[in-house]
């Protein structure tokens, strides 16, 4: 298993301080990729530009995309530019795998409101690997769930026992991301209202 496969899973089964949106999920998903990349010598980071290294054969079949989808040229790519880049539909993308390989359930499951027939979890190894996971605190996993606000009432800041200074920068380019998005997402909401109000005014 994958952090970003444990992720999802820690997403759909331990309640959130706030509804889990596709795309702050995507963009957490491409993160967990990274920092799998980053732990399997894959890249390394020079500053917060990827340099991709030898690309071993996972076994899983979204983590070596992640691996394949990495530029390979200078100037290379940056964290931020990856999440943004790596995470377009990327939450679709776990839960379908998620679904197809049985893990999942059929039924709506509220943690995916943008989903039409996503579910919880099926009782499996993975799901278990990703509960002792959870249960152990393991830093990557717990600092990409609080940053989605899981579990509720979770310090959204970069937990301090990661395992160097790349997967700090991941973390806190996830971080960046999320806020940039919510950000994007409050200018439409005011837009949106200022155009309601042209509308109604008499």
């Amino acid at each position: 298993m994958t952090t970003a496969r444990d992720l999802l899973i820690v997403t759909l089964d331990v309640p959130s301080s706030r509804p889990v949106e596709q795309g702050d999920l995507s963009l957490a998903l491409a993160g967990a990729e990274l920092a799998d990349l980053i732990a399997a010598d894959a890249v390394t980071l020079e500053d917060d530009r990827i340099l991709p290294g030898l690309q071993p054969a996972t076994g899983d079949r979204l983590q070596d995309e992640a691996g394949a989808a990495l530029v390979r040229q200078a100037p290379y790519e940056s964290v931020e530019d990856w999440l943004w880049r790596r995470g377009r539909g990327l939450a679709a993308a776990y839960a379908d795998a998620l679904e197809a390989e049985g893990r999942a359930t059929g039924s709506h499951h509220r943690w995916l409101p943008w989903r039409s027939g996503g579910g919880a979890p099926a009782d499996s190894p993975a799901r278990r690997h990703a509960a002792d996971r959870w249960a152990s605190r393991e830093p990557v996993l717990v600092g990409l769930a609080a940053a989605l606000g899981i579990p509720e009432g979770a310090a959204e800041a970069v937990p301090e026992d990661l395992p160097d200074d790349a997967v700090v920068t991941v973390l806190a380019a996830v971080g960046g991301a999320l806020t940039e998005l919510e950000a994007v997402r409050q200018r439409r909401r005011i837009e949106d209202a200022a155009f309601d109000n042209v509308w109604r005014a008499p």
